[in-house]
């Protein structure tokens, strides 16, 4: 067991998720590493699940993919079945189990599972061995001690996302420099009431200008 420990100890990439009082934002780098290699410089790390629903991944890159694709397959048979959007909660629990379900050969990743539904805006975090829990503030992977640093002091709950932006910005890119292994760039993703959107490279850098 300890051996499957040591691998599981996530060792690259810097991701984001805070619960602001209209909704969420996601936040990673792009760099994606295999050791002291980048592998990519351009990586996706935040992935769209449903208009309110989105996902950021850490760890093995296969391994989070196919806990991605498992949480859209059954957020769409959800919608087609119940005829509603598929819960913030209830999301993050069946990946929940997925991974618990798999400790014998683990899904080597990490993921912030964030959204808004009739119980408001929800952020979770989802460890490799399928502890779930719910956040306000959350940061994952080999960058997260240095985003912890911006977000832990400028943090507020009770704003809008258009106030939060430029913290969770100042996060990222302070990880980006001192953490060798997230850089290149990073990407933005807000969920609202008018949905999923990704933000622009100019208004990522209107952020940084700001």
């Amino acid at each position: 067991m300890e051996d499957i420990y040591d691998r599981l100890v996530l060792k690259g990439t810097t991701t984001i998720g805070v619960v602001c009082k209209d909704g969420v934002i996601l936040s990673s780098d792009t760099r994606v590493t295999m050791g002291y290699f980048v592998a990519h410089k351009k990586g996706k790390k935040i992935y769209k699940i449903d208009d309110h629903l989105a996902m950021t991944i850490s760890g093995g890159v296969a391994d989070a993919q196919k806990a991605v694709e498992i949480l859209r397959v059954n957020s769409k048979l959800y919608r087609l079945y119940h005829k509603r959007p598929f819960p913030v909660r209830s999301a993050s629990v069946l990946l929940s189990n997925v991974l618990f379900a798999s400790r014998p050969y683990p899904l080597l990743t990490q993921v912030i599972v964030g959204g808004i539904d009739d119980t408001g805006s929800r952020v979770f975090s989802v460890d490799p061995f399928g502890s779930v829990t719910e956040e306000k503030c959350v940061a994952t992977g080999s960058g997260s001690p240095i985003a912890y640093g911006v977000l832990e002091d400028k943090y507020r709950e009770d704003v809008s996302i258009h106030e939060m932006l430029p913290v969770v910005v100042k996060a990222i890119k302070s990880a980006m420099s001192r953490d060798t292994a997230s850089g290149d760039s990073f990407d933005v993703s807000v969920i609202d009431e008018n949905g999923y959107r990704e933000l622009t490279d100019e208004e990522k850098n209107r952020i940084i200008e700001g």
